[in-house]
């Protein structure tokens, strides 16, 4: 009980220390822009180079690839009327919108689709995303520099079809067709302006907004396309969005009217956010995983006891509630309910044991093992990230795992260090790592742990059968047989914990009175068409 009185006064005190004042945002006469709080300035609004969530939220409003997002967060058509698959899944076509405009009026055609892919991929543009395009045939190899551009997978035969080829079945291949990195470019623009086509005044775009002003530090603006097929179906007839580097500081704006809606929050403050602001505050489960890496090359931690042991002495729901103030889920899988193409995930052994049953079990596998209460200590070490809720998480689990007999020891770096330390393969025993997914698809999470993914898999996790399974589901065409196949490589994964999952992410929203139309989804994606002002 000690350890549950020491954090719940440490977060109490966070809370309480907040400075708070009314208890609903003002209301002053309310302009016709959407003030959208955005976390902070664009470092480029080239759909090609972006890596940000801040600007995935303009682009989203901005552009429309060939798929696009509706009000729930669900995918629909975009640039694209529709389109059909192959029964192989290998030939994916799609029919262009005859109604499709540029923001200047210009018909957006298929070859601004094939022009944009191969700009993506090509290496002189340094994409950072040029990876969602990778399921294309001969992407990869485009990329690299080992291919010509022209020999990417992609073709428009007429105006108003693009054809694109892949190198194995994709399911998810349609959500990747909302990502900005598979936006068309208006082709005359950028020949005539070339890099600086970005810029208000010179960018021409296909989506519900077109770029009006840019003011660093302060906002920019967008306003309503005249030329997209559903104008007149747009509430908002311009949208503002604000940078909110400083939580705290973002939070008094929007008290104060300032700002419409956040896209975050300060997690110490979401108890008494909640309290002061009621039903303004959202919290909706997110695409993301807190998790324990473990090197399952090391003894004892190569034991699969050990790391169920481990893993059955975590109390996820304190983690949770006391120490990250509900802003995170306890996690007994790998992937989040919810996702495409998928069975409810599978839960982890213990999930319905009491706490002190799961303490037993717990002790029983480590004496198993040859550790445990009155035998041999167990001593690890857990690195991490240093932040104040990572910090607390590891001595909250250290603390959990001392009635075990299990002797905890640290390494914290910062953020960069930490990770570098894990992708070039430096010694350790068990490492935080999270994960935010791409897209809203099972194997976005599983295929972390696949043997030979050094990048992620730095615990050099490797099980025949598992790859097996996942190989399996990447040839399976069949979305309910890929599922199966998908929920039983998790069910391995559980058994065998080579991450040990501890929580999973929610997305932290604040809506303010006078917005209509917000829908919290998995994917946390709001565009602006879909929504209106009081």
């Amino acid at each position: 009980m000690r350890r549950r009185d020491v954090l719940a006064g440490f977060a109490a005190a966070s809370l309480g220390a907040a400075p708070f004042g009314a208890a609903v945002p003002a209301r002053a006469a309310g302009p016709a822009a959407y003030r959208r709080g955005n976390g902070a300035d664009p470092e480029t609004l080239d759909p090609h180079k972006t890596s940000t969530v801040a600007e995935a939220t303009i682009l989203l409003d901005l552009y429309e690839g060939l798929s696009t997002y509706g009000a729930d967060g669900d995918l629909m058509p975009g640039a694209a009327a529709g389109w059909t698959t192959s029964a192989d899944g290998l030939t994916w076509t799609f029919a262009m919108r005859p109604d499709g405009r540029w923001s200047n009026g210009d018909p957006v055609v298929a070859d601004d689709v094939v022009h944009g892919f191969r700009r993506m991929l090509d290496p002189a543009t340094g994409a950072k995303y040029a990876s969602v395009l990778a399921p294309i045939l001969n992407a990869e190899a485009v990329n690299r520099g080992a291919m010509p551009v022209d020999a990417v997978g992609v073709a428009a035969p007429d105006p108003l079809t693009v054809v694109i080829r892949l190198a194995q079945p994709t399911p998810y291949f349609v959500e990747l067709m909302a990502h900005q990195a598979s936006t068309p470019l208006h082709r005359p623009s950028l020949a005539r302006y070339g890099d600086a086509f970005t810029r208000p005044g010179h960018l021409v775009s296909n989506g519900a907004y077109v770029l009006k002003d840019f003011s660093p530090n302060d906002r920019i603006t967008a306003v309503r396309n005249p030329h997209h097929r559903d104008a007149a179906a747009i509430a908002i007839p311009r949208v503002e969005y604000i940078p909110t580097p400083d939580l705290a500081a973002a939070v008094r704006r929007f008290a104060a009217g300032e700002i419409d809606s956040l896209e975050d929050l300060p997690a110490d403050q979401v108890k008494a956010l909640k309290t002061r602001f009621g039903a303004g505050v959202v919290l909706n489960p997110a695409l993301g995983v807190l998790a324990l890496m473990v090197n399952v090359r090391k003894a004892p931690l190569g034991d699969a006891r050990v790391r169920r042991a481990l893993s059955l002495a975590l109390d996820r729901e304190f983690l949770a509630e006391a120490v990250w103030g509900e802003t995170m889920l306890p996690a007994y899988s790998l992937t989040p309910a919810g996702l495409d193409n998928a069975l409810p995930p599978p839960t982890m052994p213990g999930r319905d044991l009491s706490p002190l049953e799961r303490e037993d079990a717990a002790v029983a596998l480590l004496r198993e093992a040859g550790y445990g209460p009155g035998g041999t200590p167990l001593a690890v070490e857990l690195r991490y990230n240093i932040t104040d809720n990572n910090r607390n998480t590891m001595v909250a689990i250290a603390d959990m795992w001392r009635p075990l007999n299990v002797a905890t020891a640290f390494a914290a770096t910062d953020a960069k260090t930490h990770f570098a330390y894990l992708r070039d393969g430096g010694p350790f025993d068990l490492a935080r790592m999270s994960w935010l997914a791409d897209y809203a698809d099972p194997q976005n999470f599983l295929f972390l742990v696949e043997s030979g993914n050094d990048g992620f898999n730095s615990g050099r996790y490797a099980n025949p059968a598992y790859d097996a399974l996942m190989r399996e589901a990447a040839r399976e065409t069949d979305l309910a047989a890929r599922a199966r196949i998908l929920y039983r490589a998790e069910e391995l994964f559980l058994a065998d914990l080579p991450w040990i999952p501890l929580l999973h992410y929610r997305h932290k929203h604040l809506i303010g009175p006078r917005l209509r139309g917000f829908q919290p989804n998995l994917r946390g994606v709001s565009p602006t068409r879909w929504l209106s002002l009081a």
